[in-house]
């Protein structure tokens, strides 16, 4: 069986991209999502019809196939056993447009299924294995302890200091990001899921369970020569150089919850010795740029899912659907009418 692919991320920036509800709930913690958005502005500027996070992007297309027996997990279409198509994009943490794509920053990757009723299924994930915040008001102390102070234009290393002793479960997202490079492509690296979901069969009987995308190139770090000689901009050029050779694939590999294993935190890795089942494979087929590309409007909540899949009551999970409203709201809104 596939073994997860270790380690977690840099807390701050890792909102992939947002979602469609424009009341947003209210949380235990009264973090308000416009906070959030609101400091994410302030530390990144505001970039007209751009995303707040996650800004630079790239589209790619194809579709996933579940394995036959997925269907006994969960009764959603998405795992039905036939081609869903898919779009999917790759993107980098962070709300500049021109983030180099050497910064040790997380990458995601999103995907909205088309399913054949005409509904939607969205899942957005992180190439690190945990989340840098156990909850909303976490994420957005992080944020804060990252604003530019305006005497140096740069982070007050003091405050994140501090940051981190008030919040050493962040230790593990921002561990990784130290420990490891940059992945070399998007096709190199795995994607997880971050948060647990529910899996629900037709017979009525549930899984809680977390995800992995596991690439079938191989995981694949840039080598310190690498990262030092590497173009700001290589990622969009490698993923379409990669493509023009064939089909890009990932294994979808469910890891399943067992007694005491947290279904809140996502800064918290499962223990490595919990069962694992590959439910399907991801195959890109195409490439394009972000500007025009089909992935460019769409707001990848992960909270939009299809029955037979549900969200846990993980506190970060359920706020970032908000937190993406906001966001996609000033995205469309600032956009100038075509």
């Amino acid at each position: 069986m596939h073994k997860n692919h270790s380690r977690p991320l840099l807390a701050a920036l890792s909102f992939a991209t947002l979602s469609v509800t424009a009341t947003a709930p209210a949380f235990a913690d009264e973090i308000s999502p416009v906070t959030i958005v609101d400091t994410m502005e302030k530390n990144f500027g505001i970039h007209p019809g751009q995303r707040r996070n996650h800004t630079k992007g790239v589209c790619a297309a194809g579709t996933f196939t579940a394995t036959p027996d997925a269907h006994l997990l969960t009764r959603s279409p998405v795992f039905a056993g036939k081609p869903v198509p898919v779009v999917a994009r790759f993107s980098i943490a962070g709300g500049r447009p021109n983030i180099p794509d050497t910064a040790r920053n997380p990458r995601g990757m999103a995907l909205r299924f088309s399913l054949p009723d005409g509904s939607e299924h969205m899942m957005a994930m992180l190439h690190t294995p945990v989340f840098g915040g156990a909850t909303p008001a976490a994420f957005l102390e992080n944020l804060q302890a990252a604003s530019p102070d305006p005497a140096t234009g740069k982070p007050d290393p003091e405050k994140q200091k501090a940051f981190t002793a008030a919040h050493p479960e962040t230790k593990g997202q921002a561990d990784f990001l130290k420990a490891n490079n940059p992945p070399a492509s998007y096709a190199s690296t795995p994607y997880y899921s971050l948060h647990a979901f529910r899996f629900e069969n037709r017979a009525k009987q549930a899984r809680y369970l977390r995800w992995q995308f596991v690439p079938q190139d191989g995981t694949r770090f840039l080598d310190d020569a690498a990262l030092s000689g590497t173009p700001p901009d290589f990622l969009e050029a490698a993923l379409k150089s990669r493509i023009a050779q064939g089909p890009i694939r990932w294994d979808m590999v469910v890891t399943f919850a067992e007694a005491g294993d947290t279904l809140t935190d996502p800064t918290v890795p499962w223990p490595a010795t919990r069962k694992q089942q590959r439910v399907g494979t991801l195959e890109l087929k195409s490439v394009s740029a972000q500007a025009g590309g089909d992935c460019e409007k769409i707001n990848f909540d992960p909270m939009v899912m299809s029955d037979g899949v549900a969200a846990s009551d993980d506190p970060v999970l359920r706020f970032r659907s908000a937190a993406y409203a906001v966001s996609f709201g000033r995205r469309i809104s600032d956009t100038p009418a075509k």
